[in-house]
């Protein structure tokens, strides 16, 4: 493992990779915990801000062009901001179940799926985490990826079913007998 690939980049891409480690780190933090604690929420706050940010940074990064100057980049950098004003109006409004559901998929769509594109064999994130690995290294980070972004999926928060009406909780992972 090497930084150099990262610290030899242009400003822009140092600071859209930090923002990215960022989330990346946040995410499961705020995602996993119960919600409404202070780490809960600290961290929600942190991983939201780290998303704009990469987002943000990914406007100026022009160097795989399918569109003129423009690449998919551009466009995730669109959904994540929509995402993200509708997650925090869902959360304002009183419905956590769809402001979790929603920064849920956003976590994995972007740091699960987009983030995988990143480690392709040749690109500059495979280079620092995977080195000289190729193909096998990149398998082996989608199985990792994979099993990630099943864990979070069933951490989505879904509607109370009545036995659920009781206790309050919604969140799968938080039932008793949920982690065997």
């Amino acid at each position: 493992m090497t930084l150099d690939p990262i610290l030899m980049s242009t400003p822009i891409i140092q600071a859209h990779t930090l923002a990215a480690c960022v989330a990346f780190v946040l995410g499961p933090i705020a995602l996993l915990r119960r919600s409404r604690d202070r780490i809960h929420r600290l961290a929600g706050y942190g991983w939201v801000i780290a998303m704009a940010l990469t987002a943000l940074t990914a406007l100026g990064i022009f160097e795989l062009r399918v569109i003129g100057p423009l690449s998919p980049i551009h466009g995730l950098s669109g959904l994540v901001a929509v995402m993200l004003w509708l997650g925090l109006r869902d959360i304002r409004a009183g419905r956590v179940v769809a402001h979790g559901r929603r920064m849920v998929q956003l976590h994995i769509w972007t740091m699960g799926i987009a983030g995988l594109f990143t480690l392709l064999p040749g690109r500059r994130m495979s280079q620092v985490l995977l080195s000289e690995t190729g193909w096998p290294g990149f398998a082996a980070a989608a199985l990792i990826f994979a099993l990630g972004a099943g864990i979070m999926w069933r951490a989505q928060p879904r509607l109370p079913s009545r036995a659920d009406s009781r206790t309050g909780r919604n969140f799968p992972l938080f039932k008793r007998g949920s982690l065997r």
